[in-house]
């Protein structure tokens, strides 16, 4: 059987789901093929999106016309935006999900989605023609052809499992591994590595002692993931903390000896940001508690995940030891956890568009790229997919540098870095990130997104109208002089120091302790121009607000990011033969030659390539 499409997504996860859906709304015929149509989507681990620079990552998928943030908020359970008593740079939203409804209404949307095909089975070899990709075959022989072909296999590709000293071949729990795909991409001449990730135990909670834990709720504001969402309609759950003890340490020490980190069977690299308990144990041996986090896995599910304990101890080892904790003395488990290792390929091997350097047509996003998360997986997903349709189209790709987007940081990172363990995002990776806030994700990229067909017009619209608010606003507060014997007994009663003049709106809203809700009370005028905001009022008068607030720090960085744009605008790709520039030193050389840099800029950020090269290079170039 012979089937043609111009696109073909492999692996219908995070970053699968994401690349068909925006590939078949640009218009392009698409075929997304997945092993199993019942975890399309699948929370392979924590049942949670968003956090700490990953929440601003999801805003901007949705801010493109992604899907992430949209199904977020039809499964969130508990909703918090972390980080509030600092700075809005690094302001992040996080909410827990129910997890099957979380496959249910992504397959209802890819079901619906014009131009998209679903196909069950697995692919198996990857098919070219003089260096192009024409198609992939499968184990059950059928044949699809197509233009682009986006590589979305998770942790599947040869995914073995640990338990102990038990292995198991699998890309996740009761799920095969797959086969032959790697080989088939590597004859290529594309390089693969290994890589470890891990899950923790799962617990029946009608056999936990909440008494003995502390409860902690979610935010009940207005924030939500999508700038298009509705309010949440689920029950919204508690999650639950409680410590680790000496005596769960004991046990677990007592189990290393098998455990397949430190015996030797396991060589990958895991994620460092999200360590396992046992090298939480290896890394802080004087510390004698661990903090942990219990969480909800659904709506009504008993299921719960432990936050904290990732492990591929032995199940035995993993439960004696949880018994010890006072608040799951007499648990249940559903199951323990376990470590899996999986192949990527080396990130450097791509464009900035996702696409290889050494197949044309062929795309690959998420952790086969080597990142670890939903959300890296997801927005690379949106990008390879949206990438993959404009080149069908003829059409130039969409690149977001390092100040528009935390996307662009995150794949600038991959593509010029590389990886040597899985990459996660953090607000510190970005040098912007006073300019890539979790607010304005629609003022940066939506626009952008609507001009090349992906976000919707409605989209657009919307962001038009809030954008006009909160200039309107803004424009207001910088006209309007409030007179200090006026508005002092307001400031005493709010708690910042009164004026000795008069001022500008501006510059009292500016103040830490001051903002526009509390002083509506105290000036007619400003509450009168709030009133007039009839739709997403409290999210308009946020950003408004932030943007008065740290107008000097944006306005910064906005200048920083000028001037390296300027590099970002020197194309040096194919302008030099690195391995004769005797100028420069031989490791920036080696790096340059390897990554074949399209931009000054680009390789300013390659490790091994100092400033002193980089001065060279402009000279070479008669800059």
């Amino acid at each position: 059987m012979i089937q043609k499409y111009d696109v073909i997504v492999v692996g219908a996860g995070h970053a699968g789901c994401e690349a068909a859906s925006a590939a078949a709304r640009m218009g392009a015929k698409t075929c997304l093929v997945t092993m199993d149509m019942n975890k399309i989507a699948q929370m392979s681990c924590n049942p949670a999106v968003g956090g700490i620079a990953k929440g601003q990552i999801v805003r901007e998928i949705d801010a493109l016309g992604g899907m992430m943030g949209i199904v977020t908020d039809r499964c969130a359970i508990q909703f918090r935006m972390l980080n509030l008593s600092k700075g809005p740079a690094v302001w992040s939203p996080r909410a827990q999900c129910d997890r099957q409804k979380f496959i249910w209404t992504w397959r209802e949307i890819l079901e619906n989605t014009p131009n998209l095909s679903i196909w069950q089975d697995q692919v198996c070899e990857l098919v070219t023609d003089e260096g192009k990709v024409v198609g992939v075959k499968t184990i059950w022989g059928a044949e699809l052809q197509a233009q682009c072909v986006v590589i979305t296999a998770g942790t599947f590709l040869n995914g073995l499992m640990h338990m102990g000293r038990q292995q198991v071949e699998g890309g996740r729990i009761a799920e095969p591994a797959a086969k032959g795909l790697t080989e088939s991409i590597t004859r290529l001449g594309i390089r693969s590595g290994r890589m470890k990730t891990g899950t923790p135990v799962r617990i029946d909670k009608r056999t936990v002692d909440f008494s003995l834990a502390e409860r902690q709720d979610g935010d009940d504001t207005f924030h939500r993931f999508s700038f298009m969402s509705e309010p949440r309609k689920l029950m919204q759950l508690p999650c639950w903390m409680f410590k680790t003890n000496k005596e769960v340490h004991d046990i677990l020490i007592s189990g290393l000896a098998d455990s397949p980190l430190y015996n030797g069977q396991i060589q990958s690299i895991g994620p460092r940001y999200c360590p396992s308990i046992e090298t939480k144990l290896h890394t802080f041996p004087d510390k004698d508690e661990h903090q942990l986090f219990l969480e909800p896995e659904g709506e009504t599910t008993n299921e719960m995940y432990l936050n904290g304990f990732s492990s591929s101890l032995p199940m035995d080892i993993q439960i004696s030891a949880l018994r010890q904790i006072p608040a799951l003395r007499n648990m249940q488990v559903y199951r323990p956890g376990y470590a899996i290792e999986y192949d990527y390929f080396d990130p450097t091997q791509l464009y900035h568009s996702l696409e290889s350097k050494v197949v044309q047509g062929l795309f690959f996003a998420g952790q086969v790229n080597g990142t670890t998360g939903y959300e890296e997986a997801a927005g690379q997903g949106l990008m390879a997919g949206l990438n993959a349709a404009l080149k069908c189209q003829g059409k130039a790709p969409l690149i977001l540098q390092r100040n528009e987007a935390y996307i662009g940081v995150l794949i600038d990172d991959l593509v010029t870095k590389g990886v040597d363990e899985p990459y996660r995002m953090f607000t510190s990776r970005a040098e912007y990130r006073v300019l890539l806030r979790q607010d304005d994700a629609d003022m940066r990229l939506t626009e952008k997104s609507f001009r090349l067909g992906l976000a919707s017009a409605e989209r657009y619209d919307y962001m038009r109208q809030k954008a006009e608010a909160i200039d309107h606003l803004i424009e207001f507060a910088d006209h309007f002089s409030i007179k200090a014997a006026l508005i002092n007994p307001a400031l005493e009663q709010i708690g910042t120091t009164p004026l000795e003049r008069g001022c500008r709106l501006t510059d009292l809203i500016g103040r830490p302790q001051v903002t526009i809700k509390n002083l509506m009370p105290h000036i007619a005028a400003l509450r009168s121009e709030v009133e007039k905001i009839k739709d997403r009022q409290d999210e308009i008068i946020e950003a408004a607000e932030i943007r008065i607030k740290y107008k000097g720090y944006i306005e910064r960085e906005q200048q920083a990011a000028e001037k390296m744009l300027r590099l970002e605008n020197i194309k040096i790709r194919g302008r030099f033969d690195y391995t004769k520039i005797d100028q420069i030193t031989i490791e920036a050389r080696q790096k340059l030659a390897a990554i074949n840099p399209e931009t000054l800029a680009q390789a300013s950020r390659i490790p091994g390539v100092s400033p002193c090269d980089i001065s060279v290079l402009l000279v070479l170039l008669g800059r």
